[in-house]
């Protein structure tokens, strides 16, 4: 049996690859191999959200490419994987970090991610004249523009379409309130990064599927178990199946066995991984508004126990660890339409992370934590003081997670192995739905030896053959690289 490309993985990244490869570029006989139903390892354990508002200018650049071709997408089939723009709000309650909300807000903006516009209170004496709030432009210097609430465009519930870029940034509690009144009234500074929102992550790449298919993909269940190279060349790939596929290219698009498969064709593939686990709720008190974006609460916390609650969490070595401090990040958002009351609750807390993960290969189906959903529950609290509501009679939870797989810098690889004939598109961490289509449209760009994007390079895999990148590792900082 022969294939002109086999890729290895049929989640979101591999299924991009082949639509890319098949749809837009023309390229006849892909076969897309995995031994599990499509999008059913990790893509489908997603939060399924993207934005554009990074502090990294190559993965800006990225996302503003994905987020256009998801529109395009979103276009051309009706919208049938229901992207929204109702973007990200940042949120803190401490003054302290005002300033460096403020000045870390200004850096996606000035990386490409579009305007920062600044809205401050207002002085009693000083309304009638609309004092103006600093806007920052990637394309100019500083102007003024209007800070008045009126002039703050709020997103709508559907639809991604004559929207607002960039972000907006209250630093104004009073307006954060009336603007969204169901967040904690301790809020200080709020950021609302708008090219922004979730979309169906089972819709899109079954979308994407059907039309790789339909120009000619095909799908083998079965698992590749060895590579073979003819003069340091790939030629063939073996499959569980006992089939021997020849073929002159092979991408490896294995998600969290990324670097299991890269050892078959004998190369180091250097990520780890990350379990990332998510519970979904049902909401029956609306604590969390249908129409609410994605709510990040930036701040670290202690948990709310009552007192009898701390004295038996203190009796035991075991959950002793509940009363410590626990990080920021606690993330929140609604799932479904209008008649759905499930939210969705996120907060990475503690998470297992290796340097080199053969001692810590990704285990399926994932371990859960049983002590997540109400710990997630109750980090919320903080962010939306409604949750408390539910503190003696929690919902039933409905957990599951899946892997994050990722570099020490939080980018992606895309783009060729060290064999020639190998690929790779991998790494893409926790940002895999929201880049497939600019890394699916890379990395056919690099198989087809069609023009590659400026931001090409800072995703190869031989960017840590540069010294200056290895220099630039040592000090990385990977603030906003969620």
């Amino acid at each position: 049996m022969k294939s002109n490309t086999v890729i290895c993985g049929a989640g979101i990244a591999g299924i991009a690859a082949a639509y890319h490869l098949a749809v837009r570029h023309g390229v006849e006989d892909i076969l897309l191999v995995d031994e599990r139903a499509p999008l059913s390892l990790t893509s489908d354990k997603s939060t399924e959200c993207y934005r554009n508002w990074w502090p990294d200018a190559p993965m800006v650049a990225l996302m503003n490419r994905s987020i256009a071709i998801l529109e395009e997408l979103a276009e051309e089939s009706g919208n049938i994987f229901h992207l929204n723009r109702r973007g990200y709000l940042y949120l803190t309650a401490d003054p302290g970090k005002i300033p460096a909300f403020e000045r870390d807000a200004q850096t996606p903006s000035g990386l490409g991610a579009g305007p920062l516009r600044v809205y401050r209170a207002e002085r009693s004496d000083q309304r009638e004249r609309s004092r103006s709030a600093n806007s920052i432009s990637t394309s100019a210097p500083l102007r003024s523009a209007s800070a008045r609430s009126a002039e703050y465009i709020p997103s709508p519930t559907e639809g991604y379409a004559n929207l607002p870029a960039g972000a907006d940034l209250f630093l104004d509690p009073a307006l954060i309130r009336r603007r969204f009144p169901y967040l904690s009234e301790k809020v200080v500074a709020a950021l609302h990064a708008r090219r922004a929102g979730w979309f169906s992550a089972q819709q899109l790449g079954m979308y994407l599927l059907d039309q790789a298919r339909s120009h000619g993909v095909k799908l083998v269940r079965a698992r590749v178990t060895g590579i073979e190279q003819s003069q340091g060349r790939v030629s063939a790939v073996h499959l569980s199946d006992d089939s021997t596929i020849a073929t002159p290219f092979f991408v490896n698009a294995a998600g969290p066995f990324v670097e299991e498969v890269g050892e078959m064709l004998g190369v180091d593939i250097p990520v780890f991984t990350e379990l990332h686990l998510k519970v979904a709720f049902r909401d029956p008190l609306g604590v969390v508004p249908r129409q609410a974006p994605l709510l990040i609460w930036n701040d670290p916390q202690t948990l709310p126990w009552s007192e009898e609650e701390r004295r038996f969490l203190a009796a035991e070595a075991d959950t002793r660890w509940l009363l410590d401090e626990m990080p920021a990040g606690a993330h929140t958002r609604p799932e479904g339409g209008a008649d759905s009351d499930i939210i969705l609750l996120l907060w990475e807390y503690k998470h297992e992370c290796e340097a080199h993960p053969t001692s810590n290969r990704p285990v399926i189906p994932p371990p859960l934590d049983d002590t997540y959903s109400e710990v997630a529950l109750r980090g919320m609290a903080a962010m939306l003081p409604r949750f408390q509501e539910y503190f003696h009679r929690m919902p039933q939870p409905m957990l599951d997670g899946g892997y994050y797989t990722k570099t020490q810098e939080n980018r992606p690889l895309i783009g060729p192995l060290p064999v020639e004939g190998a690929y790779i598109i991998g790494a893409l961490s926790g940002f895999g739905l929201m880049s497939a289509c600019a890394a699916g449209e890379l990395l056919a760009a690099h198989i087809t030896g069609s023009r590659l994007p400026p931001y090409a390079p800072a995703f190869s895999l031989d960017r840590y053959d540069d010294p200056d990148y290895r220099k630039l590792l040592a000090d990385w900082h990977d603030a906003g690289q969620l």
